[in-house]
């Protein structure tokens, strides 16, 4: 996957309002969500990003706000 296509894939997903945060502890990449978020941006993850194998997900998890800023 591309960067710009990673990229893609997190700026559509925050504006169908996905509230999802990016966790990078050392290593491990993962998101943390506390916020309920519209069904077509949880769809849109489910559809699009969840289907990534984990290099790939770790790829546009890092371009979702950070839980440290």
């Amino acid at each position: 996957m591309t960067e710009a296509k990673a990229l893609d894939l997190a700026k559509e997903y925050k504006k169908l309002g996905g509230t999802r945060l990016a966790k990078m502890d050392d290593n491990v990449v993962s998101t943390r969500q506390w916020e309920d978020e519209p069904d077509a941006a949880s769809a849109f993850w489910k559809e699009k990003v969840e289907i990534l194998d984990d290099k790939k997900q770790a790829e546009v998890v890092s371009h979702l706000k950070s839980m440290n800023s």
